[in-house]
């Protein structure tokens, strides 16, 4: 592709950004940034009241390593859906980091799906089964698509089951991967089945219970990013081994985990590990098959920076 002149910013859209991070180079990639055990600053998160019951968020992110320095400004509307829109929206600006030059600005909302799903598959990596095949989707939104793809590119997933409040979204799935889908109308089956189990939903409720979880599965918890937000019961989280993404976003925002620790025994003080611990070697994830293990995300902005700057490289390449 053709650079832009010193002087201007390149816009990378979506459908750029989709053929620029394919996740065999994102994961990796994400792996080396967090083996770093990379600083960054809490990112900004506010309410803004929509007059219904989920109120919208606003977010910002900043990031910053040797290279590069990013912001990203996103928004999350969950009643989205009623207007046929995504309930996230964003723009990520890249700047160079010695000179604090504008390098690009990328479609913030592509950019979030792909670093989320190669996040949760690089966790995956450690805490899920090597011979783990079957998926379970959880939601069918925009995450829906990249989580499965991403999951597969490290294990063998030849078998993929989908759930989702309203059944006929579930179908579109099929059309967009190239593994078979299986629409499922009884969820605790469905869990039941699964040996990675990736939710990504809205839910203010618990969708995923532990009685339903069977021995050796790994769950990949991708929603519930507010405290009042959840996709697991506080039985699953007190069973489990649990790692997060980092620890700072956890104790502020994770859902899951902010009501199980109010509601039992557990605690924060029991989450293993972060992404830090996990890629740099510090924790070695998974130590046997029978183990449950759940994986809670609540995204990172490094997790953008370093995906941002892997775009912007091989754009230039």
């Amino acid at each position: 592709m053709p650079t832009n002149p010193t002087n201007m910013q390149a816009f990378i859209d979506a459908e750029a950004l989709s053929s620029l991070l394919p996740f065999p180079e994102l994961i990796p990639a994400l792996h080396a940034g967090f083996s770093a055990h990379p600083g960054q600053p809490d990112r900004v998160h506010l309410t803004v009241p929509s007059g219904r019951e989920s109120p919208s968020t606003l977010l910002l992110m900043p990031a910053w390593n040797d290279r590069y320095i990013g912001v990203k400004v996103a928004t999350i509307h969950p009643h989205n859906g009623e207007k046929g829109l995504p309930s996230v929206h964003a723009s990520y600006v890249l700047k160079d980091a010695e000179t604090g030059q504008d390098l690009a600005v990328l479609d913030g909302t592509a950019l979030t799906r792909l670093r989320t799903a190669a996040a949760s598959a690089l966790a995956s990596t450690f805490l899920s089964r090597r011979d783990a095949s079957t998926l379970l989707m959880v939601g069918a939104g925009a995450l829906a698509v990249p989580l499965i793809r991403a999951h597969a590119s490290v294990r063998p997933i030849h078998r993929v089951l989908a759930w989702n409040r309203t059944p006929d979204r579930t179908a579109d799935l099929q059309k967009a991967v190239d593994l078979p889908v299986t629409p499922i109308d009884d969820l605790s089956t469905g869990v039941a089945e699964a040996d990675i189990i990736s939710c990504a939903t809205l839910s203010l409720g618990p969708l995923i219970r532990s009685h339903d979880v069977g021995d050796g599965t790994h769950i990949d918890l991708v929603g519930a990013y507010r405290p009042d937000m959840r996709e697991s019961d506080s039985a699953l989280i007190g069973r489990a081994r649990v790692f997060v993404d980092t620890y700072p976003g956890a104790r502020h925002e994770a859902g899951d985990l902010v009501q199980a620790a109010s509601e039992g025994d557990w605690s924060f003080e029991l989450i293993e590990a972060d992404l830090a611990d996990l890629c740099s070697g510090k924790h070695p994830g998974r130590h046997g098959p029978e183990e449950v293990t759940v994986f809670k995300s609540v995204g990172a902005s490094i997790e953008d920076l370093i995906a941002a700057g892997l775009a912007w490289e091989r754009y230039n390449g």
